[in-house]
């Protein structure tokens, strides 16, 4: 007897797998990006990975915990988690580059399970509207510094303007980030470079700054305290590979390209916001003597103020305004693109419908847009402060699972696996390690285990981050990784030397062609499906 709910499903299953069908031909969201569309080489792909972070809100972090702990006490913590983020952020871009895979469909074939990485596609998608209001409310403060607009109505065009570039995707971002960048670079470095000539004493008055908390020296609490700031921005290297599975193949005559590109766009864009971040506290305390400390930690005004020695005053407001809406375009093209594949891979796993990845960029930005009419720009370390205990606990996870419970301890299957039928629902191994690394590092960092570990609730995240997952994948024997590991199609997914194969077949449901990687064998059409339109079919189908 068939089901009512089954049927009415029945009905709209023709619109939305040509809706699926429209969307994957652009940018294959929830899914494998195929051989047919990585028609970008190793330095291109490279390039435009990290033109998705110029963005601003490195310059106000470093200010941030430069003013609050001092100099020495930001010096160390941006190195800290610096070094953290690297080495989390390697194992994670190797895969992603390797697979061609984001880093949702990495999640759930390390230790999540294929409804277990929907809580971590909602955090990464967090991640990107609370950075995309960050980028947005200093592009408005330019906009109010340098041409009077009101902050409300600098918001809403701070959000607007991104639209149209993100809903075309990794080709229009990909020219977007070429043509920016080398300008971006220019305004960026010239004033600091500067500075730094014109009044070289200011390193030494700002190595000797002590900051406004009365630490004094070095204290490793501050530390703590500062570099759980900074490591808010480990989710970033989700966004780099929104980027990097757009990589080709690995071959013998690439090697050498195509490892540089995966160091430089994978973990390596941490270098550039080290930089950044020692610049902005640098900046900040070079505009300590001029102005308030709420508005050291604005951007604009500290570009603003280099400019205005070295160019007449209109000219610095306006390359400083220039480089602020530069920041945040090529940033919130990155942030609105990212958001919305995170939101869709989340949607469409729990309802089992796919309204378009373009629903959710307008999802994403109007969130966005509401925190910038919120002000959370003003409550920037209590928010990032919160929110990297998240950020921490998800990457950590998946990189010990990749790094130990795959390769070292051979438990989780090395080939990765995010297709539904193929996976459990929920693997206790990932999903228990975050909810137990991010719940405690939470607890820690409002005060409920007293007043000594509430500044180090990162180094709880990263501790139980590393030890849960191969302590869980033991006990548990492994056995909750895959559910199924013969997809009913007899051609292997991937080459003798782990490359995904490039042998296409037409989705039964979509008519579409995809690559071997992105299909299985469905009963519910039976024949051969892409992961897409077995993710839309009804519950129960196989």
């Amino acid at each position: 007897m068939v089901d009512v709910a089954v049927t009415s499903e029945e009905i709209t299953r023709p619109q939305e797998q040509l809706a699926a069908k429209n969307e994957t031909l652009e940018d294959y969201t929830l899914r494998y990006a195929p051989h047919s569309f990585r028609r970008w080489g190793p330095a291109t792909v490279a390039i435009t990975a990290l033109g998705g972070i110029a963005y601003l809100a490195d310059f106000s972090i470093g200010a941030s915990i430069a003013i609050s702990y001092g100099t020495a006490n930001a010096i160390l913590a941006i190195l800290f988690a610096a070094a953290l983020i690297f080495v989390t952020g390697l194992p994670l871009a190797y895969y992603a580059a390797r697979y061609n895979i984001d880093l949702d469909l990495i999640t759930r074939g390390s230790g999540f399970g294929y409804y277990g990485s929907v809580l971590t596609a909602v955090i990464f998608a967090s991640f990107t509207f609370i950075f995309f209001a960050l980028e947005g409310s200093i592009m408005a403060q330019g906009l109010l510094l340098g041409l009077g607009i009101p902050l409300w109505l600098g918001y809403l065009a701070s959000t607007l303007i991104v639209l149209p570039l993100v809903i075309y995707g990794m080709k229009a971002l990909s020219k977007l980030q070429l043509w920016t960048t080398p300008f971006w670079l220019i305004l960026m470095a010239a004033p600091v470079i500067y500075l730094v000539s014109a009044q070289p004493r200011v390193i030494g008055d700002w190595l000797a700054y002590t900051g406004t908390q009365g630490y004094g020296g070095v204290s490793l609490a501050a530390v703590m305290l500062g570099a759980g700031v900074v490591l808010a921005l480990m989710g970033q290297i989700g966004e780099q590979i929104d980027y990097l599975r757009f990589m080709p193949a690995k071959t013998e005559a690439n090697r050498g390209q195509w490892w540089a590109a995966v160091l430089a766009a994978g973990p390596g864009w941490v270098i550039l916001g080290a930089i950044k971040q020692m610049i902005g506290a640098l900046l900040a305390f070079y505009l300590l003597s001029k102005v308030a400390n709420s508005a050291a930690t604005e951007p604009v005004r500290q570009f603003v103020s280099i400019f205005s020695d070295m160019v007449p005053a209109w000219l610095a407001l306006a390359l400083a305004v220039v480089l602020v809406v530069i920041s945040q375009i090529k940033i919130n093209v990155t942030n609105a693109y990212s958001g919305s594949l995170a939101w869709t891979n989340a949607f469409t796993r729990i309802t089992r419908h796919y309204p378009g990845r373009v629903v959710f960029v307008v999802v994403n930005v109007s969130i966005a847009l509401a925190l910038m009419e919120g002000d959370m720009f003003a409550v920037l370390n209590n928010i990032l402060g919160f929110y990297s205990n998240c950020a921490i606990a998800w990457v950590v996870v998946v990189a010990t699972d990749i790094v130990v419970n795959k390769y070292l301890l051979g438990i989780s299957p090395k080939l990765p696996e995010f297709r539904r039928g193929m996976l459990y629902p929920v693997n206790p191994v990932g999903t228990v390690s975050f909810l137990l690394a991010a719940g405690l590092a939470i607890v820690a960092y409002f005060g409920g285990f007293g007043s000594f570990l509430s500044s180090y609730p990162p180094l709880i995240a990263v501790f139980l981050g590393v030890i849960c997952p191969p302590v869980l994948a033991l006990a548990t024997g492994g056995r909750y990784y895959l559910r199924s590991t013969n997809d009913g199609v007899d051609t292997p997914r991937f080459t003798a030397d782990g490359t995904p194969s490039d042998q296409g077949y037409e989705c039964g449901a979509c008519n579409a062609e995809f690559e071997r990687p992105d299909v299985l064998h469905s009963s519910h059409h039976g024949g051969v499906v892409c992961s897409l339109c077995r993710a839309v079919e009804p519950i129960g189908a196989r």
